[in-house]
């Protein structure tokens, strides 16, 4: 097999492919040019998201040609896939902003150049279809019943698929079609949740050109207790710094389970394999590897400035030697409130670190509230009436708080 494929699967990136064989001997043969594709339907992107992506590294590394499609245009009737329910429509106006940020994300992730790494949008050339031209040239070619077969339309049948969400394995495969005549792309990869709408478009360029093209996907990524990839209490992981704070994001990664850690190195970074296997051997200290797990994914999404930042956050936090406490996420608060006495349940609310004020009785009634005393020491506090003054505050005028084993805030006051 092909050596970036053999990669690709040591990596556990690698699901399904429409002829490995075929595949194989094609970029054999020399560059082959693939793309993945993803919806502006937020303005930034989330890790969950990334996984294409450092398999779009992994591919051009190796010599292939890759395009990023950002769908302008697909992603203003929505992708049911994985849905049950119809997402929420958004203005263009909303879309094209939402593009405009994804496109900067992921240039900096993969470096377009516009030869071996280039994006593109279908709103391009969706936008401007002739609806009448388009039925009759490219949807006459799709079977209905053929298409109500793959899982992401049975699902979505049992809630209600709208007529516009049925258009969109049309619309994608459209896109492979015409990446195929503009670029010659013969590959596209995804999330094994679309590999229903990637055979669709192989179809469809088999069909009308003649040609041979081919999909492969990745494995749906879950943490070992089958939680979605890049899920917490708070919400999403995203790549914008304004959403997710660096800090936060290697806070992610630092506290994955250990079971996931080697599977994550594998997947997240590009440390050679050999490197990934050392970190997690038996007998090895899973917090090393998920620190380095931490800071390497940090620094590919951020830059390796804030993953030091990041790391010397969490190293104050810990205890341990080389850690820096601004580097923590902080916030500012009124100095009346703690002249005032701060109840303890309204802090940790205020401070985000519990979603809720019921959240936050139950965490400080379970033992999970820590604040540092006068003498820099974490102390436990178990009553919810408890109040805190500016006597708690350090000499340097700082209070830290801890919920949990894991979340960290720094607090100053106004």
């Amino acid at each position: 097999m092909n050596p970036v494929l053999e990669t690709l699967k040591t990596r556990g990136l690698f699901q399904q492919c429409s002829d490995p064989e075929k595949l194989s001997a094609l970029m054999d043969d020399g560059p082959l040019t693939f793309y993945v594709g993803c919806d502006p339907t937020a303005p930034s992107l989330h890790i969950g998201h990334m996984v294409p992506f450092f398999a779009y590294r992994h591919l051009c590394a190796a010599g292939h040609k890759g395009i990023a499609l950002i769908g302008g245009g697909t992603a203003r009737i929505g992708d049911p896939s994985g849905k049950t329910s119809l997402r929420r429509i958004l203005s263009y106006e909303q879309l094209d902003s939402n593009a405009d940020s994804i496109k900067e994300q992921l240039d900096r992730f993969l470096h377009f150049d516009g030869k071996s790494a280039r994006w593109d949008n279908n709103k391009n050339w969706l936008a401007s279809l002739n609806y009448i031209d388009f039925l009759r040239e490219i949807g006459s070619h799709f079977s209905v019943n053929r298409m109500l077969s793959f899982e992401a339309y049975k699902i979505r049948m049992e809630n209600g698929l709208s007529f516009i969400e049925f258009n969109y394995q049309i619309l994608q495969s459209y896109d492979f079609l015409e990446l195929y005549r503009r670029y010659g792309c013969r590959l596209q990869i995804g999330g094994d949740d679309q590999w229903g709408n990637i055979v669709a478009g192989a179809d469809l360029i088999r069909r009308i050109e003649g040609a041979e093209v081919f999909a492969m996907t990745f494995p749906l990524v879950t943490t070992a207790d089958g939680k979605k990839m890049g899920k917490t209490e708070k919400g999403a992981i995203f790549l914008d710094p304004a959403i997710t704070s660096p800090y936060e994001f290697f806070q992610y990664w630092r506290n994955v389970q250990d079971s996931d850690t080697r599977r994550f190195l594998l997947m997240f970074t590009f440390l050679p394999v050999e490197d990934c296997e050392k970190l997690t051997a038996p007998g090895a200290n899973p917090n090393t590897a998920k620190e380095r797990l931490a800071w390497e994914v940090t620094a590919l999404i951020h830059g390796k400035d804030e993953a030091d930042k990041a790391l010397a956050g969490v190293k104050a936090a810990f205890g341990g030697e080389g850690g820096d406490k601004s580097a923590m996420p902080c916030i500012h608060l009124e100095r009346l409130r703690f002249d005032e006495g701060y109840n303890v349940v309204d802090l940790f609310f205020d401070a985000g670190l519990v979603p809720t004020k019921s959240e936050g009785r139950r965490l400080v009634q379970q033992g999970g509230a820590f604040i540092t005393n006068k003498t820099d020491e974490l102390e436990v506090i178990s009553d919810v009436q408890k109040c805190i003054n500016s006597t708690w505050f350090s000499p340097t005028g700082e209070l830290i708080l801890r919920a949990g084993k894991k979340r960290y805030c720094r607090v100053e006051m106004n």
